[in-house]
């Protein structure tokens, strides 16, 4: 009997070892490392399935035996970045516009096109992402995250935001008469207690967040206004906490972010007309910023702008401002371009305007990994670090010489698998 249980010891430790020796091991040897803080000379990155175990200078490691090596020659080796505010299951509303996407084209539709789109972010070095609203598709955003996360699909590591939450009457599409039932593209309510059981019933039903309209116009060409009241901002964000969540909002006006704000939002998206006040009390508050740059550059130009060619429109103007001012503010600023309103795929474009607007490269660069990371809850990601999961990219040249370099993502590897 003693016997037996000593063959079934040893077996036991000879499974374990060579399940141990049978782990992918991986060094990764590129020109130069962005760790998500700062850019290195002469390091390397080892890791072992998917998390990574050395990242530091080169001759003070030694290589495994087993480990696979992969040169990067002319390459940058950095953190996958993370997209703070994209909509998968919208498309270039040049192709189609936003009410005929939420109006004529159905869920199942919208959930195959976020699937394409999910996987264009990923080879596009998008490992990560935080969703903004199904705008009009009910939960399917919650459905694309888990097929994801069952390996169905490919796609980033999502966080979703579910219908998202409006003020009744606030929100499109618009132009109906009273007898005909329109599906809107947010989940509307009026008064607290409605606002305690829309954010309740969202998360029920796998948000990962709640994000509320604190701004919006009322009528066709109007100008933004508020739409909730303080105390149904607060009561929807108290009520968030309180089951571990958080609220972001969208705001353009200083009226809707200070609302906003004094509530006790994470993040303020697009923040247009935030003025230099606001941006100070977000950063007493502890506020971070999404100014979805590319979003409004890119609806200009299918207006017919030409940048560089005709003078900037007013939209242009008042983002560039914002953003000067934010920065002048010491508001920590997010990456996140609201990809869906252009291409999936081309979110290197926010980093470029970033830069163009006044952002330093590295700034741009340390938003998309490491600031994201911390300010958007994704977990030991963000930097190149012992002990992080290996979501790895690398591109050509040197993107903090050179932002557009962006654009050419050479690797791709999440949760410590090559794509």
């Amino acid at each position: 009997m003693l016997q037996n249980k000593k063959v079934q010891l040893l077996f036991f430790i000879a499974l374990v070892f060579s399940i141990k020796l049978t782990q992918a091991q991986t060094l990764l040897v590129p020109d130069r490392v962005f760790d998500g803080m700062e850019m290195h000379e002469n390091w390397v990155i080892y890791v072992v399935d998917n998390q990574i175990e050395y990242a530091g200078e080169a001759s003070k490691f030694r290589v495994p035996n087993e480990a696979a090596k992969i040169d990067l020659k002319g390459m940058t080796l950095m953190p996958g970045l993370i997209e703070g505010h994209s909509h998968l299951l919208l498309h270039p509303y040049n192709e189609t516009e936003w009410n005929d996407q939420v109006l004529k084209e159905s869920p199942v539709e919208r959930a195959i096109r976020g699937s394409v789109a999910a996987k264009a972010s990923l080879l596009a070095g998008i490992t990560s992402m935080r969703d903004l609203g199904a705008e009009g598709a009910g939960y399917t955003d919650v459905y694309l995250k888990k097929t994801i996360d069952d390996g169905i699909i490919p796609g980033p590591r999502l966080k979703v935001a579910g219908p998202a939450i409006v003020a009744t009457g606030a929100y499109g599409p618009k132009g109906f008469h009273d007898g005909v039932t329109v599906p809107l593209g947010a989940e509307p309510v009026s008064g607290i207690d409605d606002a305690i059981k829309a954010v309740r019933r969202q998360l029920g039903n796998g948000a990962s967040f709640i994000k509320v309209y604190a701004d919006y116009r009322w009528g066709k060409g109007e100008p933004s206004n508020p739409t909730f009241l303080q105390e149904e901002l607060n009561v929807m964000v108290a009520t968030a906490k309180s089951a571990g969540r958080y609220v972001v909002a969208h705001a353009s006006t200083p009226e809707g972010m200070r609302r906003a704000i004094l509530a006790g939002v994470e993040t303020i998206e697009h923040g247009d007309g935030g003025t230099l006040e606001v941006f100070k009390l977000m950063k007493e508050k502890g506020v971070a910023f999404c100014p979805t740059i590319t979003a409004g550059h890119a609806i200009e130009r299918y207006k017919g702008w030409r940048p560089n060619i005709n003078p900037d429109p007013e939209r242009i103007t008042k983002k560039k401002k914002s953003i000067q001012l934010a920065l002048e503010a010491g508001v920590d600023i997010i990456f996140g371009g609201d990809v869906g309103v252009f291409a999936h795929g081309e979110n290197y474009r926010e980093l470029e305007l970033m830069v163009e607007y006044g952002i330093s490269p590295i700034a741009a660069l340390q938003a998309a990994t490491l600031v994201n990371a911390q300010l958007l809850h994704f977990e030991n990601l963000g930097q190149l670090k012992k002990g992080f999961l290996a979501d790895i990219i690398a591109v050509k040249g040197n993107p903090i010489k050179d932002i557009t370099k962006m654009r050419e993502i050479e690797f791709v590897m999440k949760d410590g698998i090559i794509l």
